[in-house]
């Protein structure tokens, strides 16, 4: 009895199935009727809200996994590229450059290429580099990015591909990187690095070993390093300051109060400063840099007080530049800040005693790093003869008022 009232069942439920799914919905619009007849209260119907156009945009923009995987890279939106394609594209005049071109460009590019050199000026889209790698070879600047072109820090204004365990260092870097300069002849090269939070320590003995290859194949090219923080490490910042390098660079970003809305959490503003600080204790006849950027919302009286603080600290160049946004998802541009006001900010540095600042509109870290003012200074250290007096900035010339005054006292 009880098998066949299971066959039964099974029976009308695989033929009776849509059946009694009719039935059911028919059931419950009645129940729903009824009930609507004893309920007096309206029903509220939830739309769907309408997606927008910022929406469709957001979701067309790199993810955290293209970050990851190095696609964003070729997600990216440069304001700069934008402004060349697009005429109406929201950005100041003064932020539109031409297309590199000419001679001397070209054949800088083509020995970049031909020598297998990962430089940041390409990869970063730098709108200077028509500057920096125009003229002759031995007045040529470029960027060299060792160590890897992962960082282990997120800051929230650079595009830079991040992981926690980035790709293990080649050993023979240093070597090749001198091969590489001594062919191609540059009076200036700056070397950059990320941060390297997995080694113990961040990098440093790796690059100085670079510097010194560097030295001894070509003793004439003169070297800036732009360094990360190495976590604080004071030892890791001795090794580097102590190798025969010609400029320690380390940036701090930003202002005091900003740094820890802007840079990685392991960046500190004060750590910052310690790093410059013990670089120009640990090798005096080097020279300190760093660099600023503005349009984050940073007040008048927060730029002072930065400078005042680097200078505290015996830093002796600053650069200022104008924040760009890399992709929809770093950081918006609270404002572009004129040419004007770069120019009173190159004006303040000189006055609080900077040996040299380069301000625009257009300024990074990197930018003509290889200044002849810059090459002046560490070439007469070294012969212990003094400084030059004259900036040349462009077309015109400044005089800084720092140097003056001590000339005048003498």
């Amino acid at each position: 009895m009880f098998v066949s009232s299971t066959r039964s069942i099974k029976f009308i439920s695989s033929k009776s199935f849509s059946t009694s799914t009719k039935l059911l919905n028919s059931l419950n619009t009645s129940i729903n009727r009824d009930d609507s007849n004893h309920n007096s209260e309206p029903q509220v119907i939830t739309r769907r809200r309408k997606v927008t156009r910022f929406s469709d945009d957001l979701n067309k923009g790199p993810s955290f996994d293209d970050f990851i995987s190095g696609r964003a890279k070729d997600m990216l939106i440069d304001p700069l590229e934008a402004a060349r394609k697009d005429p109406n594209a929201r950005l100041p005049k003064w932020l539109k450059v031409p297309i590199p071109k000419g001679k001397s460009f070209h054949q800088v590019k083509n020995d970049v290429k031909e020598l297998k050199l990962a430089t940041v000026c390409e990869e970063a889209k730098c709108p200077n580099i028509g500057e920096c790698w125009g003229g002759k070879k031995s007045e040529a600047t470029a960027t060299i990015m060792l160590m890897g072109d992962t960082c282990t820090r997120g800051c929230r204004f650079c595009s830079v591909k991040t992981n926690r365990k980035p790709a293990a260092l080649d050993p023979m870097e240093p070597i090749n990187t001198a091969e590489a300069i001594s062919r191609w002849g540059l009076g200036y090269v700056v070397l950059t690095t990320v941060d390297r939070d997995d080694l113990p320590d961040g990098g440093a003995a790796h690059l100085s070993e670079s510097v010194k290859q560097i030295k001894e194949k070509s003793p004439n090219t003169l070297i800036e390093v732009l360094s990360g923080d190495f976590r604080g490490d004071l030892n890791s910042v001795q090794t580097l300051a102590n190798s025969p390098l010609d400029v320690f660079a380390h940036n701090v970003e930003t202002v005091e109060d900003l740094t820890p809305h802007v840079r990685d959490r392991r960046a500190t503003y004060r750590q910052s400063l310690k790093v410059l600080e013990n670089a120009k204790l640990n090798n005096n006849h080097i020279l300190t840099k760093t660099s600023i950027m503005l349009g984050f919302g940073e007040s008048d009286e927060q730029i002072m007080q930065t400078l005042k603080d680097l200078r505290n600290i015996n830093v002796d160049v600053v650069t200022f530049g104008q924040y760009m946004r890399p992709t929809k998802r770093h950081m918006k541009v609270v404002e572009y800040v004129t040419p004007e006001k770069f120019d009173y900010w190159r004006d303040v540095a000189l006055d609080l005693g900077f040996l040299y600042c380069a301000s625009g509109p257009l300024v990074r870290s990197s930018y003509k790093a290889g200044e002849a003012y810059i090459e002046n200074v560490i070439r007469k250290r070294k012969r212990n003869v003094g400084v030059s007096r004259e900036i040349e900035i462009g077309d015109e010339e400044f005089i800084s008022k720092d140097i003056l005054q001590k000339a005048s006292n003498k």
